[in-house]
């Protein structure tokens, strides 16, 4: 992997303003996890990391803030804490917008995204055969950002996504567990027979089959662990 700094550098010569360069490269690294639970970004450290100013950063922070990704405090911003019924709440949205919008991206699916999807089902395989949940997370990632590409309406792929980002901790709770790996990893296979096939039908069936079967195994997996883990932190990775 490249040094952090380096990455970091690089990510900002991506188009945009640097406000929103910043923003997509803070969410990418929530999403894969980078801040652990009791790290504060302070806008100033930030800047000093992409080696900007402190307007821009503190800019992108206050966005994700917004979005519900971070929680400001007295020193910095932070991952929130979710309860178990902000997990049901998020759950009970996704379940209500997913499979409608994946009925939408099967009908309007192109060969960019068939490739991008098998690609992702394929990485998921390795992932599970070698036990590597941080790549199962990442596969995870690309194949809901590659058929939500495919929603037309904008608004909705972007609250579904969000959606998603905030219950992260679904991901490293449930991933953890080997049967449930293998769980996702059908689930992922199932989805993408649907897609490639272009059955809006079968794409929004699977979809909330999949949403049912993620929210089953991270509540089980919540009562089989240790009362002192509460309360869920939001890291990044369902």
């Amino acid at each position: 992997m490249q040094d952090g700094a380096a990455r970091e550098a690089n990510q900002l010569k991506r188009q945009g303003s640097l406000r929103e360069r910043i923003y997509s490269d803070l969410r990418a690294r929530l999403q894969r996890c980078e801040f652990a639970a009791e790290d504060r970004l302070v806008d100033v450290d930030v800047a000093a990391t992409y080696g900007t100013s402190r307007m821009p950063v503190r800019e992108a922070l206050l966005q994700l803030v917004n979005e519900g990704y971070l929680v400001g405090t007295t020193r910095g911003f932070m991952v929130p804490v979710l309860t178990l019924e902000d997990i049901r709440d998020i759950f009970e949205v996704r379940k209500l917008l997913e499979p409608r919008a994946a009925a939408h991206a099967a009908r309007d699916l192109g060969a960019a995204t068939e490739a991008a999807l098998t690609e992702a089902v394929e990485d998921a395989r390795i992932a599970v055969l070698t036990d590597d949940v941080e790549r199962l997370i990442l596969s995870n990632i690309a194949f809901r950002s590659a058929w939500l590409s495919c929603v037309r309406n904008t608004r909705l792929a972007t609250t579904i996504g969000r959606f998603v980002d905030h219950v992260q901790a679904v991901r490293l709770e449930t991933l953890r567990r080997s049967a449930t790996r293998q769980v996702v990893l059908e689930g992922l296979e199932d989805l993408a027979a649907a897609f490639l096939s272009r059955d809006p039908i079968a794409a929004g069936d699977r979809m909330a089959a999949f949403i049912a079967a993620a929210e089953q195994a991270y509540f089980a997996a919540r009562k089989s662990a240790p009362p002192a883990s509460e309360p869920i932190r939001l890291s990044a990775a369902s």
